[in-house]
């Protein structure tokens, strides 16, 4: 069956590929050494946990998505509770949180169910597919050779810190991507869902069972009926199918 040609844009992180949950063990990590080291003052795993989003979530905000980041957050958690207990800091703690922090970054990719088939299926149906991601150029380069994913993108790939609804608008704008055609795929509200209703194109939302607290916000609802919302990455075809035979 012939469908009308579209131009898919991908998130990479927690929608091609696993991200959260690597966080999410590192932070493991992180409450057991801050419950050892401040165990005498008692603060629970929550406080420590509501705190570090806290500084988590101020930071991205104000620089983007630098790699640094995760580790300097979970510094200044450490430096919160010293002073909040009157505790003097450790140099050799925070050498060794942020140590822990970066070692995030080392952890192995792995795909998502569903991510090969998904691709090949689009490419197959003849649509153009387009990779747009944020964090640090290294990092993400680096993921993005684990995977081959440059088998479906090509050189059609954009790596920006800051993610947000200029960065999408300028994508859009300069490489000349015809929006009533245009869909974007990714699981962070924020970054993916908002900026694509926003710049006027379609726009597919993954809900994920674990989601970072920086990807949640809520949305008009005007936009929350512009958007349609999926559990796996193996409904996107069916989707796109849909809508283009719909469009055709």
């Amino acid at each position: 069956m012939k469908y009308l040609t579209q131009q898919v844009i991908f998130d990479l992180d927690d929608t091609l590929v696993h991200c959260n949950k690597y966080f999410d063990l590192i932070l493991g990590q992180y409450f057991e050494l801050m419950t050892d080291w401040f165990n005498e003052f008692g603060p629970s795993t929550s406080d420590l946990r509501n705190k570090q989003i806290e500084i988590d979530v101020h930071t991205v905000n104000t620089s983007g998505l630098a790699s640094d980041n995760f580790p300097k957050s979970l510094i200044a958690t450490y430096r919160y509770f010293c002073a909040k207990y009157n505790r003097p800091t450790d140099r050799f703690q925070e050498q060794q949180l942020h140590k822990l922090g970066l070692s995030v970054y080392d952890q192995e990719i792995e795909a998502y169910p569903g991510m090969v088939e998904t691709l090949d299926t689009l490419k197959q149906d003849g649509h153009h597919l387009f990779l747009y991601t944020g964090g640090d150029d290294t990092i993400q380069q680096r993921k993005i050779e684990q995977m081959k994913l440059d088998a479906y993108f090509d050189d059609r790939i954009y790596i920006r810190q800051h993610k947000n609804v200029e960065a999408l608008e300028n994508i859009l704008t300069t490489q000349g991507f015809d929006r009533k055609r245009t869909w974007m795929i990714g699981n962070s509200l924020r970054t993916d869902v908002l900026p694509a209703v926003t710049a006027g194109i379609n726009s597919i939302y993954l809900k994920q069972q674990n989601e970072w607290s920086y990807n949640l916000i809520e949305l008009e609802q005007e936009m929350q009926q512009a958007v349609k919302t999926i559990s796996s990455i193996h409904e996107v075809p069916p989707v796109i199918r849909t809508a283009t035979l719909h469009k055709s």
